[in-house]
């Protein structure tokens, strides 16, 4: 509507290719919007809100940009267009960021990637770049960086040539402002900088690429997995540990429930508190033991769990790294895992390790023991048919002096 009247200055921030004529135009909405006939269609007063929004922020008004923002934010989620909901999210968010509101900015930003990670993949491009650049002004280059990259990989696929260049400009800023500021400040410090920094070299998406990929990883996962507490392995049922089939009937059958009733998506995945199969679960099964002969490290009994189902063909999970709080241990269980025949790979779980990729192939009972905290891990995409509903615990070291993680800047880059 309004998009031949902008552009992008130095800083990469949206301004004015006129402001005379911006301005007169954004007279011409407001005059549109008030003169609107009462019971008028809330689709036509969310776009004009959107617009005036957008328009005012260019102009540098900000007070007056946040407020039609956040009417036409409000318009959108009210009328169910969830497609709007993480475009104009966006645009508050950017609006929150240009008047100096990074906190208010920051969760505005999170959401509307949530929600196109989870509902809208052809907007994930626009919410990682809104991401990237408002990473880069806080002055997270490394966290910038990995958004960015992703999304440069998506617009490339896409094939629109505009979108990649403008991408590609806010890229070469932040690695221009890396470079000045010293290779030291690009290497990662936290899980969420690790896992920006792992999902712009790699990902679980596309298996197909990993043995390309990992020669340029090898030497920071050597870095950060060598901290690790547990290397991972795969416990296959009945072979290395056997669970009672009740009890695990009993948590698929709570977990289906749990997901259905309460389920939430996170992470492109959907999640689901757990319940007392899975406490009676943990009660009856001596999970320490399993930990300690798997990992060989004493761990108090799990702290927290948490159902996870992945239902929909395609649905996958990124590598990344988990915060240190959910323990030094983890164990994922599998309850179900419904596979399609004649598919050439089923989803698996998998993991980088020093020595390259590792996948595990859960079937039910089957599980897996890794320090989530510092080994990067993920889910390969489902086939179509196909379904897999897991169970993960976490578990503190009763070795009061593990549970400080190290600093993961005195690994190289």
């Amino acid at each position: 509507m309004l998009d031949h009247l902008i552009t992008h200055d130095d800083n990469l921030r949206m301004v004015p290719t006129d402001r005379n004529e911006l301005t007169a135009a954004v007279g011409r909405l407001r005059e549109e919007l008030r003169t609107l006939p009462e019971g008028s269609d809330s689709a036509r007063t969310r776009v004009l809100t959107r617009w005036i929004g957008i328009a005012q922020m260019c102009l540098g008004n900000h007070d007056e940009a946040r407020t039609f923002l956040r009417q036409s934010l409000d318009l959108a989620a009210a009328i169910g267009n969830s497609r709007a909901v993480v475009a104009t999210g966006l645009n508050l968010g950017d609006a929150h960021r240009y008047a100096g509101d990074a906190q208010s900015a920051d969760a505005l930003y999170r959401s509307a990637l949530s929600t196109a990670r989870g509902q809208h993949p052809e907007l994930l491009d626009y919410a990682l770049q809104h991401t990237g650049k408002h990473l880069m002004e806080r002055g997270d280059l490394v966290g910038a960086q990995g958004h960015l990259q992703e999304a440069l990989r998506l617009r490339i696929a896409k094939g629109d040539a505009e979108l990649v260049e403008s991408t590609q400009a806010a890229l070469d800023r932040v690695e221009l402002l890396i470079s000045q500021t010293g290779a030291a400040t690009a290497i990662p410090a936290t899980a969420g900088e690790w896992t920006g920094w792992l999902q712009s070299r790699t990902t679980a998406r596309t298996p197909a690429r990993w043995a390309g990929d990992f020669p340029a990883l090898r030497d920071a996962i050597r870095g950060l997995t060598s901290q690790q507490h547990v290397a991972p392995r795969h416990l296959r049922h009945r072979r290395d540990q056997s669970f009672p089939a009740d009890l695990l009937a009993a948590m698929a059958e709570e977990a289906d429930k749990a997901i259905t009733a309460d389920g939430y998506l996170h992470n492109g995945k959907w999640n689901a508190g757990v319940g007392d199969a899975a406490h009676h679960f943990a009660e009856q099964v001596d999970l320490t033991a399993v930990v300690g002969r798997s990992a060989g490290l004493n761990v108090e009994q799990p702290h927290t769990g948490v159902y996870i189902a992945y239902r929909e063909e395609g649905q996958f999970l990124d590598f990344h790294v988990d915060e240190p709080g959910f323990g030094e241990a983890n164990l994922i269980l599998c309850l179900k895992h419904e596979r399609p025949t004649g598919v050439p790979r089923v989803s698996t779980t998998v993991f980088i390790t020093v020595d390259g990729y590792l996948e595990c192939d859960l079937g039910p009972g089957d599980c897996v023991v890794f320090d989530g905290a510092l080994t990067p891990h993920g889910r390969t995409p489902l086939s179509a048919s196909e379904s897999v509903t897991l169970v993960s615990f976490g578990f503190r070291a009763r070795d009061q002096a593990l549970h400080s993680v190290p600093d993961p800047r005195s690994t190289p880059a």
